[in-house]
């Protein structure tokens, strides 16, 4: 089953101290492009999220959010009261003021207040790695989602092309007679004697420049491989839009043989619908 590369998941876990919520989200992309962002507290995990992430998403522009939001009585921030006290002495000898208005401007000055730098409680990372793992499953879910949504598009594009090629099989004895009938006419008009044999040998010759047979057989070939590789278990947009290409040249060489402008009209539907194909298979895992 193909699977999209849009996808979004989030997941939100409450510490005792702390509330999580955590954010993925992604585009398409022609490898993975990731981007995290983190609190500072947890860059030293930023690799092994990352190694997590690319095992799971694979391909795809990804953003990665952790927000951290503390909801405790706990904080690494703490007022350097030593160092306070000596600003405001030091800015009464300057100025006389109130004592909160030189509080206010103390506080504001160099090392007036310090971050310590917390340690990682390795049980409350575990917490947060299983989230992690949460919203990782909630986006995996949203791009099957969104590939059943391509699959279905993907199988009406594909019976249309094919429609329109029964189309043009069914038209194509049509067209090889309008050809003969064509040349014996221009041939009549020269008002000239010529060998019949010699010239029902050339116009064999002729006709089979404009022969597609080989391209409507590679082409309903291409068509049902296009569905096959569609339902296999894996999820591969790059096969995909291999065999795409391979429709394109078949379409346009029966399009450049044609030489008929009813069959022609057909060709610039199938190129039509295999564009759409093309659009939507670069958003394809």
């Amino acid at each position: 089953m193909i699977q999209s590369m849009t996808g979004y998941g989030k997941s939100v876990i409450q510490l005792p101290t702390k509330k999580i919520s955590i954010e993925i989200k992604s585009l398409n992309s022609k490898s993975l492009d990731l981007n995290t962002r983190m609190p500072s507290i947890y860059r030293e995990k930023e690799l092994e999220v990352r190694k997590l992430i690319a095992s799971q998403l694979e391909r795809g522009k990804v953003d990665f959010s952790l927000f951290m939001e503390i909801t405790g009585e706990e904080t690494s921030t703490q007022i350097n009261k030593t160092v306070v006290k000596q600003y405001i002495k030091q800015l009464k000898e300057v100025v006389d003021g109130d004592e909160t208005e030189l509080l206010k401007m103390a506080i504001r000055l160099p090392d007036a207040v310090t971050t310590e730098r917390d340690e990682i409680d390795e049980d409350e990372w575990s917490e947060i790695l299983a989230e992690i793992r949460s919203a990782l499953e909630k986006i995996h879910q949203y791009r099957l989602d969104e590939g059943k949504s391509l699959e279905s598009e993907f199988f009406d594009r594909v019976k249309n092309i094919s429609d329109l090629l029964d189309e043009v099989i069914t038209m194509d004895p049509e067209r090889i007679e309008g050809v003969r009938e064509r040349l014996h006419k221009g041939v009549a008009e020269l008002k000239e004697k010529v060998d019949e044999n010699r010239f029902e040998q050339e116009l064999v010759f002729y006709i089979e420049k404009f022969d597609i047979t080989e391209e409507k057989v590679r082409l309903k070939n291409h068509l049902d491989y296009f569905l096959k590789a569609l339902k296999s278990d894996d999820s591969n947009g790059k096969k995909l839009g291999f065999i795409s290409q391979e429709m394109g040249r078949e379409i346009n060489t029966i399009g450049s043989k044609s030489n008929y402008a009813p069959m022609q009209k057909l060709v610039v539907q199938m190129k039509d619908e295999l564009e759409k194909i093309k659009e939507q298979l670069l958003n394809v895992l």
